[in-house]
């Protein structure tokens, strides 16, 4: 559970790109944020306000989407000229290329191992890739028009994909076929994902709305209307508690999916912000837009409340009945419009005085998958590339080396662990054993659970048994009636 204490607030504004930023994502140790933008450019913002940013030269056409790996040693990127490319997020900047589809690629994404990728092209077809092999493995071919979004399930059974065909699809992993479609839309569904659980996936339409479903059920269980211009793009908190979505409508707005509200609008972008992305611990966001500014808050909302944890823990392993969805999400499907006692906070972005980072460009360099492992740091080392000196490929060695150096020196207060203690106010021993606790909990909660379904089981068993038994022994009751009336006679 999470308590509402303090409005976000503007953290930094980056500014490097020459035109509209598309996408955002941060990396999983919380320390590079990467974007893609209409530039033509990726840029890798290290958070370390020290320490450089890299931009990436290699695609020849718009960026339209970037993955972190669940490693971070790889960042994906899509673009409008047709190919995937997998960096090196450092500044050697290696890269490979994936080619398959046949126009422009609108998404791209990680699988929860780092195993596969997914993406959706404009060619209509959502494709999956071995990312150790560099092979595409299959195709998946249902949608009628452009597919927008794609989105692997964490735990990788399913992927969910949208487009401009009006729909949203579920696929299964296993047997390539697509399980579900939900499809009331009025326009293109711009933007698809799952929640953390992996229980629920949320949709976003050009006509202006974002629809949660419950993918065990197949229902809608939340219908939001709160921006006036379609969505772009939107991203969950890892605590799946709160939403925060972009649109043309120039805002950010940010729901609080327990309450089932809008909490906060947020105005900083001059023009439609194209791409909204929580860190991995939720801790910060990034926005960006056309406006080419990508703009970091922090989040303060969502401090940690464990008094309120370990109470809803504890009402979790009692007798009452378990938990279910319709418990936590508003039992109908109403539509949530903007109420007047949302946050409007409008940030003075211009008068950041943040120093803009010092950018390094880096030009392309092909890299073989064969020396890179499932953990950061194996991407293989720098290779000199035609043309390139021996004195520039030295001052590139130079530079990477004081990048490392200057991540060295980062603070302590960076770190995430000392984030948390911070935002908890409580002593890291203390923090450790309720950490612990919880954990206990969650297993209790979890072995309960199967004891209740095992229980259930055995009622029902039980309950057959004693109708069959009943069924016995009316038989047994019938034949002795028709063997007395046999031993009797006929009547005289």
């Amino acid at each position: 559970m999470a308590s509402v204490l303090e409005d976000p607030t503007l953290e930094r504004c980056f500014k490097g790109h020459k035109d509209a930023v598309t996408c955002a994502d941060f990396s999983p140790s919380h320390k590079q944020l990467a974007t893609g933008s209409n530039d033509k450019n990726l840029m890798i913002w290290n958070l370390n306000p020290k320490a450089r940013a890299f931009r990436f030269v290699g695609h020849k056409d718009i960026i339209t989407a970037v993955h972190f790996s669940p490693s971070g040693d790889l960042v994906a990127s899509a673009s409008r000229d047709k190919t995937v490319r997998l960096w090196a997020p450092n500044i050697k900047g290696e890269s490979t290329v994936f080619k398959a589809h046949t126009a422009t690629v609108r998404s791209v994404s990680f699988s929860s191992d780092g195993q596969r990728l997914v993406t959706g092209s404009d060619d209509k077809s959502v494709k999956v890739w071995s990312v150790h092999r560099q092979k595409f493995i299959y195709s998946l071919n249902q949608h009628t028009n452009w597919v927008r979004c794609v989105r692997f399930s964490p735990d990788g059974r399913l992927v969910a994909s949208c487009g401009d065909d009006r729909t949203v699809r579920l696929w299964d992993t296993s047997t390539h076929q697509c399980i579900n479609t939900f499809s009331d839309y009025g326009g293109p569904a711009t933007f698809v994902d799952f929640n953390a659980s992996g229980t629920c996936i949320a949709s976003s339409g050009a006509d202006n709305t974002l629809k949660i479903w419950d993918i065990r059920t197949n229902k809608l269980i939340q219908h939001y209307q709160v921006h006036s211009a379609a969505i772009n793009g939107f991203s969950f908190h890892p605590s799946g508690n709160y939403l925060i979505s972009g649109s043309s409508d120039s805002t950010v707005k940010i729901l609080d999916l327990l309450e089932g509200r809008l909490i906060y609008t947020l105005h900083g972008h001059k023009g439609p912000v194209l791409a909204v992305a929580f860190s991995r611990d939720g801790h910060l966001f990034a926005s960006g837009g056309a406006d080419s500014q990508v703009l970091m808050w922090k989040t303060n909302f969502d401090l940690l409340n464990y008094r309120e944890v370990l109470s809803s823990h504890s009402k979790r392993v009692t007798p009452d009945p378990p938990p279910h969805l319709t418990d936590i999400y508003p039992r109908s499907p109403h539509r949530h419009h903007t109420q007047n006692g949302t946050v409007e906070i409008n940030p003075a972005v211009t008068d950041i005085q943040s120093a803009d980072p010092h950018v390094v460009e880096v030009g392309e360099a092909p890299f073989s998958m064969t020396g890179v492992s499932g953990r950061a740091g194996g991407v293989p080392g720098y290779r000199d590339r035609p043309g390139t000196s021996r004195a520039s490929a030295s001052t590139y060695t130079h530079a990477y080396e004081e990048q490392e150096e200057d991540e060295e020196e980062e603070s302590p207060g960076l770190g995430v662990t000392y984030l948390l203690d911070e935002r908890s106010g409580l002593p890291p021993a203390f923090r450790s054993t309720l950490e612990h606790i919880v954990q206990q909990l969650d297993i209790l909660t979890q072995t309960v659970a199967v004891l209740e379904e095992r229980l259930t089981l055995t009622e029902d068993k039980l309950k057959e048994c004693l109708d069959n038994q009943a069924v016995i022994l009316q038989t047994l009751h019938t034949d002795e009636l028709h063997e007395e009336r046999g031993a009797e006679g006929p009547a005289v």
